[in-house]
């Protein structure tokens, strides 16, 4: 019978080598694990930034294409502001061939023969009443005047009740600036339309306004209700 040797134990050195090579695997794995992940981070990193410039671009994009259509509605809006300008210039127009009917020669002599002892004898326009400070307070379209009377005329295309309120305010400040000024005549208001509506003629007549209306190429005084009587500031 073979009698084998017995195995000894490992020696110190044989440990401390053992050790020291687990360790070194350790620590490359670590190293390796490290490695990976910094490429990880980059890549992620770049692809954020690649993410980013993508977003940049197409934000980029958005605001070329948003500023363009800005730059159309602008376009848009610019020519019915000029459309609209020039349609107001055709009323301004309108207007202003109203009141030179209004002024006419005839005009006061149509008035002093519609109603006895007016007998106005000037005519202005665009007469602009104004405060102490120069500010203007009120201003009157067309005004027939003599010694005793003074008619304040509204001229409007097409008046509406706003426009017939207003004039009543109007000949209050009118009112008030003459009795400031010793102006102890007696004021009265019509309204002027080159359309006006039987609506407004009835309201007009109730704020106690003369009304005149453009019949063709000339203006009339339309004649008052029965019993109707003009109010005097």
């Amino acid at each position: 019978m073979e009698v084998k040797e017995p195995t000894m134990g490992l020696t110190f050195e044989q440990v401390w080598a053992m050790f020291q090579e687990t360790d070194r695997k350790f620590q490359e794995m670590i190293k390796e694990t490290d490695r990976k992940f910094q490429e990880m981070i980059k890549e992620s990193d770049r692809k954020f930034q690649e993410m980013i410039k993508e977003s940049d671009r197409k934000f980029q994009e958005m605001i070329k294409e948003s500023d363009r259509k800005f730059q159309e509605i602008v376009k848009e809006t610019n020519q019915q502001i000029k459309e609209t300008n020039r349609a107001i210039g055709k009323l301004s127009n309108r207007f202003g061939e109203l009141v030179e009917h209004l002024v006419s020669p005839h005009m006061k002599e149509k008035f002093n023969a519609l109603i006895a002892g007016y007998r106005f004898t000037q005519t202005q326009t665009k007469v602009c009443y104004a405060d102490h400070r120069g500010r203007t307070i009120a201003e009157v379209d067309v005004l027939l005047q003599n010694g005793e009377y003074v008619l304040a005329v509204e001229v409007k295309s097409n008046p509406t009740s706003d426009d017939v309120d207003e004039h009543v305010m109007q000949m209050g400040k009118v009112r008030g600036y003459a009795d400031e000024h010793n102006d102890h005549r007696k004021y009265l208001g019509a309204i002027a339309g080159a359309i006006m509506s039987e609506s407004m003629r009835v309201y007009a007549f109730k704020q106690g306004f003369y009304v005149l209306e453009q019949t063709g190429d000339t203006v009339s005084i339309t004649a008052p209700p029965a019993s109707w009587q003009a109010k005097i500031w």
